[in-house]
């Protein structure tokens, strides 16, 4: 039993209550309890559901949130927590799980990820950075990764399929995406730098990751106070096939059409795509992207 109970509330991916993973948010509820902390538990029919009663907990303060779920619900729980103070736990069950690998939270094993949060729980939470999107007159947040061109036509279409699970989902609609690839025109303001091209990828980085792993920022730090901002020029569909075959073997950042800058904030400009932040679909563009640094408090490694 630890030696300081804790108040915690779990809140439960609505998608968990079905398939193979149906019993982890209650897994995870019971081993909190046998470590002797006194646990809400969240399971709603759906997300709109869940975020209003989570709101409700968090507005009393509790020692902490763990969310069940996938990088989705790791966004739901950085939307809710960012700025509060209130640490934020995940133990992973989604089909990416990029930011759990950005963690060092074990990404496909849920019994381990629970037992890592429960020993984690009586040591201090781990400060994080976070990503704040301005889009209009909406503010919203992102833990691990903001897509902003084919990687996001790639996630709407893998958000549609339901099979297969993990990154397979999201190479299968990479390849069909691409037999109909879209060049994108964008007009990007770096730290108050513009820069204008043809391009086919943007995305934005906290983390490293996207689609179950697919490390196109391999030097992103989650704690370094900057935001990677990752473009690719225009390519080609074979072209884009050599540099997804690179991206495999991490040698694609010495292509000189790929191209890495470091920043405290982006605005991204470009018509006919859409933003997606943590595989959640946010709309279309523009959108303005901020680093707050030490935004969240996160229940995993130092």
């Amino acid at each position: 039993m630890s030696p300081t109970p804790l108040r915690l509330v779990v809140a439960v991916n609505p998608s968990a209550s079905f398939g193979r993973r149906s019993d982890v948010g209650a897994s995870v509820v019971s081993a909190l309890t046998a470590a002797g902390h006194e646990v809400t538990l969240l399971l709603k029919d759906s997300f709109d559901d869940l975020v209003t009663a989570a709101r409700r907990e968090i507005a009393a303060s509790p020692d902490a949130l763990v969310v069940v779920g996938g990088d989705g619900m790791m966004n739901l729980g950085a939307n809710l927590v960012a700025g509060t103070g209130v640490p934020l736990g995940l133990v992973p069950t989604g089909t990416g799980n990029d930011m759990a690998r950005a963690l060092g939270i074990p990404h496909d094993d849920a019994e381990s990820a629970t037992r890592l949060l429960v020993s984690q729980l009586d040591r201090p939470a781990r400060v994080v950075d976070a990503g704040r999107v301005t889009r209009g007159d909406e503010t919203t947040w992102f833990a691990c990764m903001l897509s902003a061109g084919f990687d996001a036509v790639v996630n709407e279409r893998a958000n549609r399929m339901r099979r297969p699970r993990g990154r397979s989902r999201y190479t299968i609609a990479l390849y069909l995406e691409l037999i109909r690839l879209k060049h994108l025109s964008y007009r990007l303001e770096i730290d108050g730098e513009t820069l204008e091209l043809d391009g086919t990828l943007v995305s934005v980085g906290n983390g490293r990751s996207f689609g179950g792993g697919i490390t196109v920022l391999p030097d992103a730090l989650v704690d370094d106070g900057l935001l990677d901002v990752l473009v690719v020029e225009r390519l080609g569909r074979l072209g884009f096939l050599r540099l997804f075959a690179q991206v495999a073997r991490g040698t694609h950042l010495a292509d000189p059409r790929v191209h890495v800058h470091r920043a405290r904030r982006v605005t991204i400009h470009s018509d006919d795509v859409a933003a997606f932040a943590d595989g959640e679909r946010m709309g279309s563009l523009p959108v303005t992207v901020e680093v707050v640094p030490g935004a969240l408090r996160v229940i995993a490694p130092a």
